[in-house]
């Protein structure tokens, strides 16, 4: 099985991390295939930027995402510019701090999150990516969660650990409450 992920954002946001630190848990932890692409304008703060990840069991032949079946969306512009790649049947995730989407398909499973509000309640906005990692290894099966963690706890300094882990935890935990509450009103 081959998933196409598309991270959008800004520059500054993590995203091309939050990209890598996916692959990795994918390809070291989870011992599957994956690659990673990434584009951003000319600005390197505050410019659009994306993270492309195509993770799979098998050797991947084409490295680049062109309908991807999950999009995690960090800013408005991103959402705007590539919503409509997202297919049938996909999973559209946003910050909803930062996304204030129009219109969405009613064939997605839809997730958001106030990933930019819960890092700064943990003390440091640029944990946002991390917040929403957890919370996409909560609503998605894109990886073992406890491979993404790990991803994490290796990819960031040393120091940040501890903050990241619980930024990761409240990102997940957030996830677990929303499944609960869906499953909740469909009985």
């Amino acid at each position: 099985m081959e998933m196409e992920i598309l991270i959008t954002g800004f520059g500054g946001q993590g995203i091309v991390l939050t990209g890598n630190i996916l692959g990795m848990a994918a390809t070291l932890y989870d011992k599957r295939h994956a690659t990673m692409t990434q584009s951003y304008g000319p600005e390197a703060r505050g410019g659009s930027c994306s993270s492309q990840v195509v993770i799979s069991d098998e050797p991947i032949l084409f490295p680049y995402v062109e309908r991807p079946q999950v999009m995690i969306c960090m800013s408005q512009a991103g959402f705007q510019k590539n919503c409509s790649m997202l297919i049938d049947g996909g999973t559209m995730i946003w910050d909803s701090d930062l996304v204030k989407p129009d219109e969405l398909n009613e064939q997605w499973s839809c997730y958001n999150i106030p990933a930019t509000r819960f890092a700064e309640e943990l003390g440091n906005k640029m944990m946002a990516n991390i917040v929403m990692l957890g919370f996409v290894s909560a609503v998605c099966e894109l990886v073992d969660p406890e491979s993404l963690k790990q991803a994490v706890l290796k990819t960031v300094p040393p120091k940040t650990r501890d903050k990241n882990s619980i930024a990761f935890d409240r990102g997940r935990e957030y996830g677990g409450e929303i499944l609960k509450g869906r499953a909740r009103q469909e009985h």
